[in-house]
């Protein structure tokens, strides 16, 4: 039985797919690692691993860097719009996701001695 090399097929990337990593927009711009990284992520489906990472982002912020209350604030921002995303709500459920968001903010500033600015 022959075997196939290793990058004859990414799992979960279709040809078409693997062809525009190799041509596309983004390919000029994209070192040789990115490019591998890039093809991979289009074998992603969904956006889950994208709002786990922002989470873990967020904790990470407040961590080290709790007085850049901007930069806590866009990424707490586009984790709410990719929740939002994630579960198709409507603005009424909007406004409630951003409020508690805002309240978990405000439990881990505030015992960290952050000032908080809602």
């Amino acid at each position: 039985m022959t075997e196939r090399p290793a990058t004859s097929r990414i799992k979960g990337v279709s040809r078409g797919r693997r062809n525009s990593a190799k041509s596309g927009l983004y390919h000029k711009a994209l070192d040789e690692a990115e490019k591998l990284d890039f093809e991979l992520a289009q074998g992603v489906e969904g956006i889950d691993d994208e709002i786990a990472l922002l989470r873990l982002k967020i904790k990470s912020l407040i961590e080290t860097r709790p007085e850049n209350i901007k930069l806590i604030t866009e990424v707490t921002d586009a984790l709410a719009r990719l929740v939002m995303t994630r579960y198709k709500m409507g603005s009424a459920h909007k406004k409630a996701l951003t409020n508690a968001i805002g309240g978990v903010l405000k439990d881990l500033a505030v015992p960290l001695g952050i000032k908080y600015l809602p």
